[in-house]
Parts: C-alpha cells; structure tokens; sequence
C-alpha cells in the first residue's frame, strides 16, 4: 500500500510557520481567514479550499495547484483505503466506452 499522503496543513505548519517562526495568528491575519479556520487546515481537521489555495499561493509565492493537488491527493488517498465500497462498481465494458459515436451527437443531446 502507498505510504499515506502528506496533509497540506503539515505542510503549512513543518516547511513555512515553524521555519520562519510566523504565528498561527500572524499568518492568519495575512491570509486574511481566521485563526480558528487556520488552525484546523494545520491540525488536519480542515481542508485547503480553491479560495484558501489561492491565497497560501500569494503568500508562499507557490501556486494554488500545488496546494489543491496536495489536498487531493490527501482526500483520495483517505477515500480509497477507508472504504472498499468504491471497488464494487462495475465498470463499463471497453466497447461501450470507445464506441465511435458519441452521446452528445445531435441525436443524443435532449434539451
């Protein structure tokens, strides 16, 4: 199984508030959030949103993908070993998916 995926708030908290020994509430102020919202996406209770990607991005002159690719992973990593429910869907046969026709011809498209 693939090692468990690094939280985006570990990464806040290990690579940028410890390091330049920012304050949860400094950095905070600067992302313009609450502490309190702040706080949980570093304590793995909360996540990185589009909007917060956006703004860590200006911050830490990273970009909002890193941050929203770190977030996914991280949630689909949780996904696909909390449950196995996932695996019982039946996939569509290989035919059906590479048909050259496609549903959103003219006669597949309703209103």
């Amino acid at each position: 199984m693939i090692r468990r995926p690094t939280h985006p708030g570990n990464i806040i908290k290990e690579d940028y508030l410890f390091p330049l020994a920012i304050t949860i509430k400094d950095m905070a102020d600067t992302l313009g959030v609450s502490r309190k919202t702040l706080s949980k996406i570093i304590n793995e209770r909360g996540a990185v949103t589009p909007d917060m990607a956006l703004r860590l991005s200006r911050a830490f002159d990273t970009t909002p993908d890193f941050w929203l690719n770190l977030q996914k992973n991280y949630d689909l990593w949780h996904a696909e070993t909390a449950s196995k429910e996932w695996k019982k869907v039946k996939p569509f046969s290989h035919r059906i998916l590479h048909h050259n026709s496609s549903p959103y011809s003219e006669q597949g498209v309703q209103d």
